[in-house]
């Protein structure tokens, strides 16, 4: 394929924009390459700036869960523009979305809009620790919550693409009240409520990981969270912001069942919009000023724009059998990849929750990052490349996420499949 255009601009962007992107995994650093730019697209497919098509896995990293430019998400977003991009004050849309996310989501009794998934785990924490009068939080080794200084602590995302520990410009302070434990080790975590229980505000974490590739939660972990938390006092905080709608109509936590305290949400509930929210228990959520104490604030929060991509969207995702037909499609590729590479003699474990999927280059099984790590990123990174060149998108890092939307049709995942079963037997 040929990317000149792709890399002019490439190029040109270097000048103006720190490693010539907006968001360090974009860069493609991981991988060896420069990254694509991207033109257009429509349903599961993207197109270059050079005019080459491919087929879409990476979903804007997750929002496209209808693929992209889906009529009813477009119509309303038309429609609302008539009205207006931005008001800074309240709107009918915000209040019809805050409604459809608490009728679905079974923790959440109050939610706030923001306007991403950083700003809503920041905030979720922050209430968190207004409203237990604590200081410490615990997270897992490998959960990206955002780039919030006290969550760059062992994190996943890009953070591990880049192999960076954690970020210059954050004191030491700053994280010396943030605990990181292994994803997945229950006993490890019962012995640090043991130790800390009665200091740590909340323990925040992504019930199905996503930002380490994709490691699914082993039985007893997340209830060992619920259990041991309720002990404590400690509040239990799902980030769904990936998760969310996207493994169920309710989130992980509704796949599970169990409840956490609170909830941060982003990515689906826009449509494709930036956007973040958190919510949860009322008693919890009443914290937040004006009514409470502890306090937010955010310009463009509720955007309307945002509001009615993100209505849009959910509506659409509860027609009946929508997730029933995403489980399948993402089934058919997951066993179409274990074969093409067994075919191949490459050791690959895929584990997968949904239309979320990962594949590690590893004999496997992956349940934590330190796990994650062993998979063979060198033969990645060629897999990568030449899946490219094949015409299938995928995210330019091991320990990022596949997504499928209801926009993938067997044939694109037959011709994906086929892509792999030819670049396998040259890897």
């Amino acid at each position: 394929m040929k990317r000149s255009r792709s890399r002019q601009l490439f190029h040109n962007a270097q000048k103006c924009i720190p490693g010539g992107v907006n968001s360090p995994v974009r860069a493609c650093k991981a991988v060896g390459s420069d990254p694509v730019f991207i033109d257009r697209a429509i349903g599961c497919l993207i197109f270059d700036a050079d005019g080459n098509r491919y087929i879409d896995y990476v979903g804007s990293w997750g929002p496209m869960i209808l693929g992209h430019r889906h009529s009813a998400v477009i119509s309303s977003i038309r429609t609302i523009l008539e009205r207006g991009t931005s008001f800074g004050a309240p709107t009918d849309l915000e209040v019809e979305l805050a409604e459809q996310i608490i009728e679905a989501v079974p923790s959440i009794e109050m939610v706030r809009m923001v306007n991403s998934g950083t700003e809503a785990t920041m905030s979720a924490i922050r209430l968190a620790r207004g409203f237990t009068g604590r200081d410490k939080i615990l997270k897992f080794d490998g959960c990206y919550h955002g780039h919030a200084d006290a969550l760059l602590v062992e994190a996943g995302s890009g953070v591990a693409t880049l192999g960076i520990p954690g970020s210059p410009g954050v004191p030491q302070s700053f994280v010396a009240h943030t605990l990181s434990l292994p994803y997945n080790d229950p006993q490890r975590f019962r012995e640090t409520l043991r130790q800390h229980g009665d200091q740590i505000a909340c323990v925040i974490v992504e019930p199905v990981a996503g930002n380490m590739g994709l490691v699914s939660p082993q039985p007893g972990f997340l209830e060992t969270l619920r259990e041991e938390t309720h002990k404590t006092g400690s509040l239990l905080i799902f980030d769904e912001v990936m998760t969310g709608f996207r493994v169920a109509y309710g989130g992980a936590q509704a796949l599970y069942g169990i409840t956490p305290d609170l909830t941060t949400l982003g990515k689906i509930i826009g449509g494709g919009m930036p956007v973040g929210a958190y919510g949860g228990r009322r008693d919890i959520m009443e914290h937040i000023a004006p009514q409470g104490p502890v306090y937010q604030a955010g310009t463009l929060s509720g955007n309307p724009v945002a509001m009615t991509a993100g209505i849009a969207t959910l509506k659409e995702i509860q027609n009946p059998g929508f997730y029933d037909a995403l489980e399948e499609k993402s089934r058919y590729l997951a066993q179409g990849l274990k074969q093409a590479a067994d075919a191949a003699g490459i050791p690959v474990y895929i584990d997968r929750v949904g239309s979320m999927m990962g594949m590690f280059f590893t004999k496997g099984p992956v349940t934590c990052f330190s796990e994650a790590k062993t998979s063979d990123l060198d033969r990645f990174k060629h897999y990568y490349n030449a899946m490219l060149d094949k015409g299938i998108y995928l995210a330019p890092s091991q320990f990022e996420a596949l997504f499928i939307s209801s926009a993938h049709n067997i044939e694109h995942i037959d011709e994906t499949i086929r892509a792999a079963a030819e670049v396998m037997v040259k890897l």
